[in-house]
């Protein structure tokens, strides 16, 4: 941080992971298609099985791109041929429990061992070549392929363990991989990204339901809500939560543990959230007048309470405290699930909007608290040790 600009510097990120994630939006939109084809508890299970790999590659090129040059010819073609596969996968999403798995599989791991290549030529250590982000998929890539060459609950089995088994290697790689640093700015803006692209997402979906009805003034009004809400998790994560993060990273002792614990399994669960959001509110755009089903009403109000229940995590994670607005969004949110299955739905979208203001009220409301306290305790610094008061000079 410079002193004379007073703002954060570092390296910022690059038009070829701008490239990238072009076909992660693509693949954002499978999964929603995925949930709406099962919206049942067995289907937002099967849904977060695959999610975790995808997630997982999304984050492996945004590791390798935190601390790597991509100016290199190797590395940015090495990027767009990521890029590729990333759409190829996203191709068999909605069937990969079905006809597509093999090829999900296949292209899956292939993008995974290029990754690694790319990587491990310059990392030194024969460890690294087993564990971490890079080569975690030599354990994952033969469950993958074991469960593709099965069907039914043995392909369910043998890809959940496949996401256990990515979701555990960042603590298994901290006993046996030195710990890298990354860059704040650029770590952060990343999964910032990310998260805009899967608001994107969800005004894609609420979009692509009103396009081919009538746009009555009752839809108009579901569409608005559908927006307002969308944008007020947008405000709270923008204006309370990545700010946050960046100053977290940029001061933690231990970074590492902090990068994982916020960014990548944090964020995690933030996208998943806000995809079955954006599920809910396309189901409740074309009858906003009827009540929602018990299935999407899990969906929304339950991705809601998901979303606010990980802002509350990584506000204590930072910080060390409870943030019981947050913790109050998160409970609000599940007790109004019940009547979204008997109120109309635009209503219901409407309480959940307020929740979610209730919650960006009660943020703002403690971030200008410890704004003026921070302020007091520099006046009360500043003061010349006569003026205050006996107690004070104990």
């Amino acid at each position: 941080m410079t002193a004379a600009a007073g703002r954060t510097t570092g390296k910022g990120v690059t038009w070829e992971e701008l490239f990238f994630d072009l076909a992660f939006v693509f693949a954002l939109t499978q999964f929603s298609r995925l949930l709406h084809q099962n919206p049942e508890w067995s289907g937002i299970g099967r849904a977060l099985i695959l999610f975790v790999p995808v997630y997982w590659a999304w984050g492996g090129v945004t590791l390798y791109a935190d601390q790597r040059n991509l100016s290199p010819v190797l590395d940015r073609l090495g990027i767009l041929a990521l890029g590729l596969g990333s759409l190829l996968m996203a191709l068999t999403i909605p069937r990969a429990y079905d006809d597509l798995g093999l090829l999900f599989v296949t292209i899956y791991v292939t993008s995974r061992a290029l990754l690694a290549t790319l990587a491990l030529r310059r990392l030194p250590g024969w460890r690294a070549l087993f564990v971490g982000p890079y080569g975690v998929f030599l354990l994952t890539g033969p469950l993958l392929v074991a469960g593709a060459l099965t069907e039914g609950a043995a392909r369910i089995g043998l890809w959940a363990a496949a996401a256990v088994s990515d979701l555990v290697s960042p603590w298994v790689s901290r006993y046996l991989v030195t710990p890298t640093r990354a860059e704040p700015l650029h770590y952060s803006h990343r999964y910032g990204l990310l998260i805009i692209l899967v608001f994107g997402e969800s005004v894609i979906q609420v979009g692509a339901v009103a396009a081919d009805r009538p746009l009555t003034l009752v839809r108009l009004t579901a569409i608005a809500a559908s927006y307002a809400l969308v944008g007020g998790l947008w405000w709270a994560y923008f204006s309370y939560g990545l700010p946050s993060f960046r100053r977290a990273l940029e001061h933690a002792p231990n970074q590492a543990d902090l990068r994982r614990a916020v960014l990548v399994y944090g964020h995690l669960l933030f996208s998943f959230g806000i995809i079955t959001v954006s599920v809910g509110l396309a189901d409740m755009v074309p009858t906003p007048l009827d009540a929602l089903g018990v299935e999407m009403a899990t969906l929304l109000f339950g991705g809601t309470a998901l979303f606010m229940a990980t802002f509350a995590y990584t506000h204590w994670r930072i910080r060390g405290r409870i943030a019981w607005h947050r913790v109050g969004a998160a409970v609000l949110s599940l007790v109004l699930l019940p009547l979204a299955t008997l109120i109309p739905a635009l209503v219901m979208v409407a309480a959940l909007f307020l929740v979610v203001v209730g919650m960006a009220v009660g943020e703002e409301l403690a971030t200008r608290r410890r704004r003026d306290d921070r302020h007091d305790v520099r006046s009360y610094g500043d003061q010349d040790p006569a003026d205050r008061g006996p107690a004070s000079q104990e």
